[in-house]
């Protein structure tokens, strides 16, 4: 905001300065305290403040509101910011673990990592010995067990056993409790010794091979969330390759000890090794810098001189680069899956975009049939960089969803979070997401059957976005909120895209428009009637508001508009009586009144037949060749009712006369 001069303050006359209200003041230090990154016990002092000064009610509930809220607001930052230091640790971590060229160093910066990471009292790392067939204790932080760090697990035994043995991650709340692990004696001293009950292991794996298990343990009961899972397995990823380059690099550095011969590939293979640890440096610095996925593509695609295409779990397109559009392979990508390696399939390279075992994605790359080994664990390594990406966009996605369907929820109830009843403040909240609801806003309720309504959600979520709206759902119901003037063609294109997004029909139906936030339970409910009559009338796939519909539109609409109904099925006719003084609309009245009958309507008008009939024909002329068939004869005859009512109510001394 540019500055501006300061106000000169206005001459005070003689007499004490006013007292600034205690709720006000109340509110400005909540707003400081915000901004200051105030704990909740210290917002919840303006409102005790307040209460104390013996507020009246009307001030006191606006303070323990704005209280509320700010609590809410504090609540949301403080798992924003847990999230943001969750991922900038791992990003560091990863930039750690590429520079570090000792094994024993990186796995200790591992064990610490993985340690602090998930705030756990102790973590371990177990390695597989493939000639005995077991997974042994290798580095371990936080333990004071002799016992417990000297264990070997067999491949099945124990919670550490099974995810050497199946390569999958497995929790367990408490683990001395848990029958779901084959228990044995050793094991259980060891845990026992070290006071363990809640653990968490995850594969280390290269490729498709593992070589050990990465833990964190509390000596506490503690359920693992997924996002806790994810993260330590994002972790076990960055790990498996770092523990494979440093054992690379010292097979490297013992092969040039015992056989100068070759010296030259061992000093490629450091190249490549370098090469991978600097791009890889690169990605993760541009993803703290902000990036997006359309930079991170062309950054990897000039990494690997090739075109590069980044898809979503369904395939849906997120960017590219230097290709033609692509979908990945189904074969490859789930061998890429499975192993955790990049696969190549006819010309073009497919790896998965994996957090631990949840697939986030695929990358393709084309116009490299061949990838050296360097090249392949770069690709892999930037399907790392791209995971970490689309973890931290569908945090902060959720999150806004979360809060935007939230908004449209109240709206559509036109209650605030409290149940009180303040439209002004709904009108606040939406204003604060750019949402401005004093120009017009329409309802829109969608509905696809077969369709898995979170996939729905989602692309509903999409659109809103793009068209400045809100999406959610309400009674079962995706719903948005859209600004437009004219809901209809709204309703019949929203429903086009979104059944060629999800390849299935979508049925939208739309109502309003209006503006203000009263309005919108009422337009919510006339939206959601216009969904069933579509619904009911066969018209699946399609969109449209109650406007569009006809004589329904009138019987289902809580506004009808007669006049606008009445000009759509008449207005022709009735201009060109107003141009030329004919006498159209009363014969098609007569003509309805009387049965469709050509020799009653002319007795009533006291004309000759064939003056009837040259009349119906320019009424043809003028409203279409089908206006006598049982659809349109309907629709026409009621509007003619409507007309009638019309001209009764504007003129009660004409009340007899007919049209």
């Amino acid at each position: 905001m540019a500055a501006t001069e300061p106000r000169p303050e206005p001459a005070r006359g003689p007499g004490p300065t006013p007292a600034v209200p205690a709720s006000v003041a109340a509110l400005r230090e909540l707003l400081d305290l915000l901004a200051a990154g105030a704990p909740a016990e210290r917002l919840a002092r303006p409102a005790a403040r307040v209460r104390a000064a013996g507020a009246g009610p009307r001030e006191q509930r606006a303070v323990d509101e704005a209280t509320r809220t700010a609590l809410d607001i504090s609540r949301t930052l403080t798992q924003h910011r847990r999230r943001e230091a969750e991922l900038a640790a791992l990003f560091d971590t990863a930039g750690d673990l590429a520079a570090l060229r000792d094994l024993d160093a990186v796995l200790r910066a591992i064990v610490h990592r993985a340690r602090t990471l998930l705030g756990a009292d102790i973590s371990y790392l177990t390695l597989n010995d493939p000639q005995a067939g077991d997974t042994y204790m290798r580095v371990t932080s936080g333990s004071v067990s002799a016992t417990f760090q000297q264990l070997r697990l067999g491949m099945g035994e124990g919670l550490g056993g099974l995810v050497a043995q199946t390569a999958r991650p497995y929790a367990s709340a408490d683990y001395r409790t848990d029958r779901r692990f084959k228990h044995t004696g050793a094991i259980d001293e060891g845990v026992a010794e070290e006071g363990l009950r809640g653990i968490l292991g995850v594969p280390l794996r290269v490729g498709g091979r593992v070589i050990g298990v990465l833990f964190a343990a509390d000596r506490a009961p503690r359920d693992f969330t997924p996002d806790t899972i994810a993260l330590l397995s994002s972790l076990a990823d960055h790990a498996a390759v770092a523990i494979d380059g440093a054992r690379l690099l010292e097979e490297t550095r013992s092969a040039l000890v015992s056989l100068n011969a070759a010296n030259e590939r061992a000093r490629a293979h450091s190249e490549a090794l370098h090469r991978a640890a600097d791009a890889h440096d690169r990605l993760t610095d541009l993803v703290l810098r902000g990036g997006g996925v359309d930079e991170v593509a062309r950054e990897i695609a000039a990494l690997l001189s090739g075109g590069l295409a980044i898809h979503d779990p369904d395939g849906t397109e997120l960017a590219r680069v230097g290709t033609g559009p692509a979908t990945p392979p189904e074969q490859g990508l789930d061998a890429s899956r499975a192993g955790g390696r990049a696969v190549p399939v006819d010309g073009t390279w497919v790896c998965a975009v994996l957090a631990g075992p949840e697939p986030l994605g695929s990358l393709m790359l084309t116009g490299r049939a061949d990838l050296t080994a360097a090249d392949r664990r770069l690709f892999e390594r930037a399907a790392l960089v791209t995971a970490l990406l689309l973890l931290l966009r569908r945090s902060v996605a959720e999150a806004e969803n979360r809060v935007r369907g939230e908004l449209l929820d109240d709206l559509l109830t036109g209650r605030q979070p409290d149940g009180h009843r303040d439209t002004g403040g709904l009108a606040l909240r939406a204003r604060r997401l750019d949402i401005n609801l004093a120009t017009p806003h329409a309802v829109l309720v969608l509905g696809c059957e077969p369709a898995p309504r979170s996939r729905l959600l989602a692309e509903a979520a999409r659109h809103a976005r793009a068209l400045g709206g809100l999406a959610g759902v309400r009674d079962g119901h995706t719903v948005l909120l859209a600004p437009t003037t004219d809901p209809g063609p709204l309703a019949h294109d929203l429903a086009q895209e979104l059944g060629r997004a999800l390849s299935l029909p979508v049925t939208v139906g739309a109502a309003g428009p209006g503006t203000g936030t009263e309005h919108l339970p009422g337009t919510y409910d006339e939206a959601r009637r216009c969904l069933e009559a579509l619904e009911a009338l066969g018209r699946t796939g399609d969109g449209a508001s109650l406007s569009e519909l006809g004589f329904l539109g009138v019987l289902l609409g809580d506004r009808a508009d007669l006049t606008g109904y009445v000009d759509r099925v008449l207005g022709p006719v009735l201009r060109y009586d107003a141009q030329r003084g004919t006498e159209l609309i009363r014969t098609l009245d007569a003509y309805h009144r009387h049965g469709a009958s050509l020799a009653k309507a002319k007795d009533a008008l006291h004309v000759h037949v064939n003056t009837v009939v040259q009349r119906l024909d320019r009424v043809a002329q003028l409203l279409g060749s089908d206006w006598n068939s049982p659809a349109r004869a309907l629709e026409i005859h009621l509007a003619l009712r409507l007309h009638h009512l019309a001209r009764r109510r504007a003129h009660p001394a004409d009340s007899t006369s007919t049209p």
